[in-house]
């Protein structure tokens, strides 16, 4: 049976202590373990962590975290001209044909439209971006180009606050004509 005072651990989890500099016959004599000469053999002799000898260490040779624009970057799937050509004349392309076939995969910010190749027929394309030379062979085959409304153009949530009368030529927004008729009363008063 089994008690606290009979529980010893398994055979091979203890080792006996390395005894050090106690003669050649001990396993570990003459040089204990440290080998012949050099840094590392003298006593209070230790490298820091990360030292790599003069050589730039690792800690200097990798990149350094922080703000990076690279993550906010948009990354649009490439399509070219050629890889249209499976569709069928008249058909409508847009990403979830493309998705379908296999031609855009993985998370993206929009699909850009490039030229390599010849478009053999005429296609409905919808795209968030089209190179010139794809507009061109595009237009050249009779097909159309539809530009979507991207996500990323649209205002945020809280950017659509701003005030619109004073987009539109020749308005004043409320605030302007508050701080003009005051500027009024104040240089009236002065005259005074």
């Amino acid at each position: 049976m089994m008690r606290l005072h009979n529980l010893r651990p398994r055979p091979g989890a203890r080792h006996r202590v390395k005894r050090l500099g106690s003669g050649e016959s001990s396993g570990h004599g003459k040089t204990s373990g440290k080998g012949h000469k050099g840094q590392k053999a003298r006593s209070g002799g230790s490298i820091r962590l990360g030292f790599e000898g003069g050589q730039m260490p690792l800690i200097r040779r990798l990149p350094k975290r922080g703000f990076n624009n690279a993550a906010f970057r948009a990354t649009y799937a490439i399509v070219n001209l050629s890889d249209l050509n499976e569709f069928k004349a008249g058909t409508v392309v847009n990403e979830e044909l493309l998705r379908e076939s296999k031609l855009v995969r993985g998370d993206v910010a929009g699909i850009k439209i490039l030229g390599d190749g010849e478009l053999k027929h005429a296609l409905k394309i919808e795209a968030d971006k089209v190179s010139e030379s794809a507009k061109a062979k595009i237009e050249k085959a009779g097909g159309t180009i539809t530009m979507r409304e991207s996500a990323a153009r649209k205002p945020a949530a809280g950017a659509g606050d701003v005030d619109q009368t004073a987009k539109e030529p020749g308005t004043v927004s409320k605030s302007k004509k508050k701080s003009t008729t005051a500027k009024a009363k104040k240089k009236a008063s002065k005259k005074r």
